[in-house]
């Protein structure tokens, strides 16, 4: 059976808390914290397993931490190929302060991979052999090359799978080069990909489908925060808004809107139906506190009411 790969260069414990009050030089009582296993590919991987799917999840893992992480992932129940480093794996902080609801997310350093850690990592990408897509997600450490995402596009290429690609700067850019089935940037990150300091949201279209049509990527699904998502394919222009809801917490949004696109891609809908759910999950995520992610009920429900918004 063909399967969902996601991959993690940087993976993190995520602790989230809340807050009274945020005062300088004072002690502050924090709330029991919750520890999750994060990091872009992770997050995905969880995603698609509330969502009633399931996605390997490929990373590197070290130290103290790196056991505490793999055991967080395995009480997920999600299916793991775990690279051995030498360095420990990273922890970030999220604090709510209850007193304004803004939320304060720390993120530390990625931990450094050494060139045999990352070409593990890879090469067990390969070894899935029946990876129907690939789904790398997130920020690169130290030690790992600006352009391992495009030597993941060959892999994925010469695996016969779709690869999407969720990342910023330079190694966006590498993998942009090298072309991908899916790209899902900001509009930052589009900008950035087209060459232009910002971007209004009427050149959107334009310019999503100028990258297409250098072969690029095949899909670009430009996330647009609030406001939902724009699908552009070289025959496909669709702007799907986001319902209402009220905000928790933006802390993996992108991963649940990239997981409920591929969720409904491998139950064989159609690119407008799946990014529709994507939508729906991103959104749905925001209701959650802390690191959460989406919850299918409230996925399912949101993609009701967009489905009802977008019948022309």
């Amino acid at each position: 059976m063909s399967s969902i790969v996601t991959i993690t260069f940087s993976p993190c414990i995520d602790k989230s808390t809340s807050i009274p009050s945020l005062i300088p030089e004072k002690k502050i009582k924090c709330a029991p914290p919750k520890l999750e296993p994060g990091g872009g590919g992770i997050n995905v991987a969880r995603a698609i397993k509330k969502l009633g799917g399931e996605a390997t999840a490929v990373f590197p893992s070290g130290g103290y931490t790196g056991k505490f992480f793999d055991h967080l992932l395995a009480k997920d129940n999600i299916p793991a190929v775990i690279i051995e480093t030498g360095n420990e794996t990273r922890e970030n902080i999220i604090v709510l302060d209850e007193s304004t609801n803004d939320q304060y997310r720390f993120g530390m350093p990625g931990t450094e991979l050494s060139e045999d850690e990352w070409r593990q990592c890879l090469k067990a990408v390969e070894e899935l052999k029946d990876a129907a897509y690939i789904i790398a997600s997130g920020s690169l450490p130290p030690g790992v090359p600006l352009n391992i995402y495009a030597m993941l596009a060959k892999i994925a290429k010469k695996m016969n799978a779709k690869f999407i690609v969720d990342t910023s700067g330079e190694a966006l850019k590498h993998a942009a080069d090298e072309g991908v089935y899916l790209l899902k940037p900001n509009l930052g990150e589009l900008s950035s990909l087209a060459g232009k300091k910002e971007l209004r949201p009427g050149e959107v279209k334009n310019i999503a489908k100028e990258i297409i049509a250098k072969g690029k990527c095949e899909v670009m699904v430009v996330s647009l925060g609030a406001a939902g998502a724009m699908l552009v394919t070289k025959d496909i222009t669709e702007k799907i808004t986001a319902p209402p809801v009220v905000k928790k917490s933006t802390v993996g949004a992108g991963d649940s809107m990239v997981a409920g696109i591929v969720y409904f891609l491998m139950e064989g809908k159609t690119l407008v139906e799946a990014t529709q759910y994507g939508v729906a999950c991103g959104t749905a995520a925001t209701m959650n506190p802390g690191t959460e992610l989406c919850r299918k009920e409230d996925a399912d429900r949101l993609y009701s009411l967009i489905q009802k918004g977008n019948i022309h």
